[in-house]
C-alpha cells in the first residue's frame, strides 16, 4: 500500500481520514523524501553532455559581473549621487499623474473644440438663410447693406466664439490641475497599500516556513522513534524477516496445494484445525471453470487460477474471499498457538460498533476488526478522551501499521503482542493493555467463519 502511494503521489481522502496524526506525519515524510529523490534523479539527467550540448545552441542570458566576481547589482537610490528612493518614487508619481492629466485635458479640449465649431457653424448658416430670404437682398443697395450686416454679425459671432474658447480653456486648465492632484493622491495611497501588502506577505511567508520546519522536525523525530522500535523488535525476534515464520508457512501452503497427503495422521502429529484448512478458490473462479468446461468430468477446484487482488476492496464479498484464501492460512485472528480465536478479534464490524463496544471499557482496551477500506485490519483503541483507529496493512507477506514500514511482523498476533510492551506512537503513548472481548455470541464474525 505504501509503495502504491509513493508511486502515484496521491492519498485517497477516505484513507487519509482513517490515519492518526502520527501516521500522517510519517506519510508526509515519505512523500517528501520521494519528491527529493525524483528531483535529484532529474538533476542528474541535466548533467548529460548531450543535453548540455543541445542547450548551448539555444539563446541564453549572461549577468554582468563586478570586480568581486559576483553579479553586479545597482540599487536605485543607494549609489553615490543618486536621489533618495522616496524622492525618486515621488517624482515618478508626479510625472505619471501630470501626463495622465495632460492626456485627459487634451481629449476634453478636442471634444469642446468640436462642440464650439459645430455650434457657431449652425448659427452662421441659419443667419445666412434668414438674410437671403429677405426681399431687400433683391436690390443692389439692400445687398450691400445685407453684406455689411452679415460682416458685422460674423465679427460679433467670432468675438463670442473667442470669449467662449478662452473660458473653456481656463476651465479645462483648472480641471487638469485638480485631476493631477487627485491622481497623485491615488498613486500615493496605492504605494502605501503595496508596502503594507508586501509586509503582510513577508510575515505570512515566515509563518509558513516555520510551520514547514516544525512539520519536518516532527516527521524526522517520528521516523527516528520508529527506527528505535524496529531495533527493539529485531532484538525480540518479532520482525517478519527474522522469525522464519513466512518460510515455514509458505512451505506448508505449497505442500497442501501440490502434495496432499493421503496417509492417515500418526498419533504424534498435530491434527490441523477444521477452521484453518486451505481456502477454496473464489466463487467467481468456480463458476468460470464450470461455464468454460467442455467435458463431463469436473475440474478440481485447486486447478483454477488465483484470484486477482485489486488496489482496494470493492465489496464485502471480496473481503470475505480475501480473508478465507490469504489470511486463514496465516492464522490471522487466532492466538499465537493457533488453537483458539483471539479474544481481541471481532471480524467484520463497523467503526461505530467498535466504539460502542469500547465505550464502557477501561483506558488501554482494544479490539481488531477487518477493514473494508484496505486489504488489512483496523485496531480500535480506547483513550482517556475518546477513541483512536490504526490501519494495519496486510496486503503483503507481513503485518505493519500503514505508513510505518520499519516494524514488520510475521503474524497479526506478533504485532499485538509486540505493542503490549512497546507503545504505538510516541505522542499518544498507546499501549495495548486489555483486549475488548465479544459481548454476545458471535458465530460467523461478520461472515468470515462458517
Amino acid at each position: 500500500m505504501m509503495q502504491q502511494i509513493l508511486r502515484d503521489m496521491f492519498v485517497d481522502p477516505e484513507l487519509l481520514a482513517e490515519l492518526n496524526e502520527e501516521q500522517k506525519q510519517i506519510l508526509f515524510y515519505k512523500i517528501r523524501q520521494e519528491q527529493v529523490r525524483r528531483w535529484t534523479a532529474c538533476e542528474g539527467s541535466w548533467e548529460n553532455p548531450l543535453v548540455k550540448e543541445r542547450d548551448e545552441s539555444r539563446k541564453s542570458v549572461q549577468w554582468l559581473q563586478g570586480r568581486d566576481g559576483e553579479v553586479w547589482v545597482w540599487v536605485m537610490g543607494d549609489a553615490p549621487g543618486d536621489k533618495p528612493y522616496e524622492l525618486i518614487v515621488k517624482e515618478l508619481m508626479e510625472e505619471r499623474a501630470r501626463r495622465q492629466a495632460q492626456l485627459e485635458a487634451q481629449e476634453l479640449w478636442r471634444r469642446k473644440e468640436e462642440e464650439i465649431k459645430q455650434k457657431f457653424r449652425h448659427a452662421i448658416t441659419k443667419e445666412k438663410a434668414r438674410l437671403v430670404a429677405g426681399k431687400w437682398k433683391e436690390e443692389a443697395e439692400d445687398r450691400k447693406a445685407a453684406k455689411q450686416e452679415e460682416e458685422r454679425i460674423q465679427e460679433k459671432l467670432k468675438k463670442q466664439e473667442e470669449e467662449e474658447r478662452q473660458r473653456e480653456e481656463e476651465e479645462i486648465r483648472r480641471a487638469e490641475e485638480k485631476r493631477a492632484k487627485e491622481l497623485y493622491m491615488s498613486l500615493e495611497q496605492e504605494q502605501k497599500k503595496s508596502e503594507q501588502r508586501d509586509k503582510a506577505w513577508e510575515e505570512h511567508l515566515c509563518r509558513c516556513k516555520a510551520a514547514d520546519e516544525e512539520m519536518t522536525r516532527k516527521a524526522c523525530w517520528a521516523r527516528d522513534e520508529y527506527k528505535r522500535q524496529s531495533l527493539r523488535a529485531i532484538e525480540k525476534g518479532h520482525v517478519a524477516g527474522l522469525s522464519g515464520h513466512f518460510q515455514k508457512q509458505s512451505q506448508r501452503r505449497h505442500s497442501a496445494f501440490i502434495e496432499p497427503s493421503a496417509s492417515p495422521v500418526s498419533s504424534n502429529e498435530v491434527r490441523p484445525k477444521p477452521g484453518l484448512q486451505r481456502a477454496e478458490p473464489p466463487l467467481y473462479r468456480r463458476r468460470q471453470s464450470r461455464r468454460h468446461s467442455t467435458t463431463t468430468t469436473t475440474q478440481p477446484l485447486m486447478d483454477s487460477p488465483a484470484w486477482l487482488q485489486t488496489p482496494r476492496p470493492g465489496s464485502r464479498e471480496l473481503v470475505i474471499l480475501w480473508f478465507n484464501e490469504e489470511q486463514k492460512p496465516k492464522q490471522a485472528g487466532y492466538e499465537r498457538n493457533g488453537k483458539a480465536i483471539a479474544p481481541w478479534f471481532h471480524g467484520i464490524i463497523s467503526r461505530e460498533d467498535s466504539e460502542t463496544l469500547l465505550m464502557n471499557a477501561a483506558v488501554g482496551s482494544f479490539l481488531v476488526r477487518v477493514s473494508e477500506r484496505i486489504w488489512g485490519y483496523t485496531l480500535s483503541y480506547r483513550t482517556a478522551s475518546g477513541f483512536k483507529h490504526f490501519l494495519i496493512d496486510a496486503s503483503g507477506d507481513y503485518y505493519s501499521f500503514l505508513g510505518v514500514d520499519q516494524n514488520r511482523h510475521a503474524t497479526l498476533a506478533d504485532l499485538i503482542d509486540f505493542h503490549k510492551e512497546e507503545i504505538i506512537t510516541t505522542t499518544g503513548k498507546e499501549l495495548l493493555l486489555e483486549a475488548c472481548t465479544r459481548t454476545g455470541p458471535s458465530k460467523d464474525f461478520g461472515g468470515l467463519l462458517p
